[in-house]
């Protein structure tokens, strides 16, 4: 048996930039601050409260981080409400051919919170019924690049971490599911192939990975 384990953020639904323009605009209603877009990358796949504390202490500001990540989740919501459809190509095949292999598990391993998570799922027309495990930042005390999460979504899906492989977009995810023992799959969606380098495999798309992609990589 082998699992598949899926990011939310930047692998299955496109929300990097609208959380940047969420997070910016709380910034600026709160703190009356311009934080550049840039600024955010470093923590992408870090989880709300890390992806919001880092710029301020760059900006060298003490932010309330609860008001902050509340006003950002609001912002994050009516800016997600605004887009039909957010997934990536690519994703619905794969999940979906995934859950009907009787020799494989589906799972999701993201940083977000529960609520964030479920809407962003549900605006990138994810079937969550097909999942075995849903492992969300309000489950565990350690964020990427920590691999709790990774080893977390492993345990409930009844597998070792040797035996799953990880899809990621970010560098830090990559360093949490290599570090839990997963194989990884990475997508340039966020980040360059070469930013990327980690990761056993690294695709511009998930529309070229297949099962036999994943398979491949536990079994060579």
């Amino acid at each position: 048996m082998y699992g598949l384990v899926f990011d939310v953020d930047g692998v299955l639904g496109d929300t990097e930039g609208l959380s940047v323009k969420a997070t910016s605009r709380m910034y600026e209603t709160l703190y009356g601050l311009t934080v550049q877009p840039e600024e955010f990358t470093p923590y992408i796949g870090t989880g709300a409260e890390v992806y919001c504390i880092e710029p301020a202490r760059k900006h060298g500001i003490e932010i309330d981080v609860a008001e902050a990540v509340e006003l950002r989740h609001q912002y994050f919501l009516e800016l997600l409400e605004s887009d039909p459809d957010i997934s990536f190509p690519g994703i619905h095949p794969l999940i979906e051919a995934t859950a009907a292999a009787p020799d494989w598990k589906l799972g999701i391993a993201t940083s977000s919170p529960g609520k964030k998570s479920a809407q962003t799922l549900k605006s990138s027309r994810v079937n969550t019924d097909l999942f075995d495990a849903w492992i969300h930042g309000d489950m565990i005390t350690h964020k990427k690049p920590h691999p709790e999460i990774y080893e977390t979504a492993a345990r409930e899906l009844g597998l070792s971490p040797t035996d799953c492989v990880a899809v990621e977009d970010a560098i830090l995810g990559v360093q949490s599911a290599k570090t839990a023992g997963m194989k990884v799959i990475a997508v340039t969606n966020s980040f360059t192939a070469d930013e990327l380098r980690e990761a056993d495999v690294v695709v511009p798309s998930l529309e070229s990975v297949t099962l036999q992609t994943a398979l491949k990589l536990l079994t060579d």
